[in-house]
């Protein structure tokens, strides 16, 4: 199949914007479906959006299973199973090694 070069309208700002021909052969030997939606400048902005709340740290406090002392894990506890602090977890590493 030939490529050519398409102009698409951005669903953000609504400027008009080429989809090129290499681009198009990229996303179909990836196996896109769709044309993209937004320009370039508006998917950076989008991009940088999203990055910058995916990027807050959860820090849970918690007691650890082993020697009851008060610890933060970087994780929000889920499923239930036991939970060490750092000298903890990093004997149980050691034992588990050796």
């Amino acid at each position: 199949m030939e490529y050519r070069d398409k102009v698409l309208r951005c669903i953000e700002c609504g400027s008009e914007f080429t989809f090129t021909a290499g681009e198009q052969l990229f996303y179909a030997d990836k196996g896109f479906k769709n044309e993209p939606k937004r320009c370039k400048a508006c998917k950076a902005k989008r991009g940088q959006a999203q990055g910058s709340s995916s990027s807050a740290r959860v820090v849970t406090t918690t007691v650890c299973s082993q020697c009851g002392k008060e610890t933060t894990v970087p994780f929000k506890l889920t499923q239930g199973r036991p939970v060490y602090c750092r000298e903890c977890f990093q004997q149980r590493r050691a034992a588990a090694s050796a």
